[in-house]
């Protein structure tokens, strides 16, 4: 079944390559049908970045809430279709990269809690895993003491192996208490590499606010559950004369900050680098205005699309094992060690 599931994303994978292939291509005679060149950074950056519409393919956008707040103007809520299609200002707001700044005073502090294109993927797939789970307690429910069915005999290879394979053994006799959030880590992370890979989509875990709020989480789990041994191997490792403590405790404050960077850092940068090289390759396509370069660079762009559904599901299980390591080593006993 498992097997089926995966070929199924690849060929899907092919097809939506080729489709987001077209869809660039539409855009891009469109756009610079007057003898413009094709800017591949801009195309690219306009992917990765975050924004305030969701556009789909060209043509097919979603015009997401602007919610702001200012000292002059107060609470306003429009949508950034009055942003988009009047060159970027509406009322007393201007737009430039994404920022939204008052016109007639650049550096008056703007608070933007907007609905964007990333906190609408992240609301989408919170509502996928919700659905997706309820599902699996159902069928788990209704076959109690039966061979699971459905999505439940989908999901529960996964679940297992995260709980056998990567929590139990990095946390101990402890690790019921901890199973509910890794879980909840692998799958949202999962979930959204997935969906990054879908044309149009979101790059979510490839946004640095994101990779590193999940890795915040892990460290004020790490610390406020770490017991005595964890906080007296920081401030007093055994065996180190008293001179040298000062420089304990500076590699140790640099080694405890080092592991929730990591974490952000590396699923940050290995989902946007893919992302990034998948849309060279497209862009190649609009360079060149070859259909033997093209069908070329689109073969090994689709070859790269298949990899990343290889590194979607590696980079949350890496996290996830990580983060149980972290949190194992922070409540390991002294016998256990």
């Amino acid at each position: 079944m498992v097997k089926k599931i995966l070929l199924a994303l690849s060929f899907s994978v092919l097809i939506s390559g080729f489709a987001q292939a077209q869809h660039e291509a539409e855009a891009s005679h469109e756009t610079h049908a007057e003898s413009e060149e094709f800017n591949m950074g801009e195309m690219i950056m306009h992917h990765v970045l975050d924004a305030h519409e969701w556009e789909f393919a060209h043509g097919l956008t979603l015009h997401l809430p602007v919610i702001l707040y200012s000292e002059p103007h107060g609470l306003d809520v429009f949508s950034s279709a009055h942003l988009y299609e009047n060159g970027g200002t509406y009322g007393p707001y201007s737009m430039h990269h994404e920022k939204i700044t008052l016109t007639d005073d650049h550096e008056a502090k703007v608070w933007d809690f907007s609905i964007t294109k990333n906190v609408a993927s992240l609301l989408l797939s919170a509502i996928i895993l919700l659905l997706v789970f309820t599902a699996v307690l159902k069928g788990y429910k209704k076959n109690v003491g039966k061979a699971p069915s459905g999505l439940q005999s989908l999901m529960e290879p996964v679940i297992t192996t995260i709980r056998d394979e990567v929590v139990k053994p990095n946390i101990g006799p402890k690790y019921e208490a901890y199973l509910p959030y890794l879980l909840t880590l692998f799958f949202f992370i999962l979930v959204n590499n997935l969906m990054g890979l879908t044309p149009g989509a979101a790059n979510l875990t490839g946004n640095i606010a994101v990779t590193a709020s999940m890795a915040l989480i892990t460290f004020v789990i790490v610390h406020f559950k770490a017991n005595k041994n964890y906080w007296m191997h920081i401030v007093a490792p055994p065996g180190v004369p008293g001179w040298l403590m000062p420089l304990f405790w500076i590699i140790e404050i640099i080694g405890v900050l080092m592991k929730p960077a990591s974490l952000a850092i590396r699923l940050f940068a290995n989902i946007t680098g893919g992302h990034i090289i998948i849309l060279s390759f497209i862009g190649i396509i609009f360079l060149f205005k070859n259909y033997a370069v093209g069908g070329g660079v689109w073969l090994i762009g689709s070859m790269m699309s298949l990899i990343e559904i290889l590194v979607a599901f590696i980079q949350a299980y890496i996290f996830t094992l990580l983060s149980s390591m972290y949190i194992g080593s922070a409540i390991e006993e002294h016998h256990d060690h």
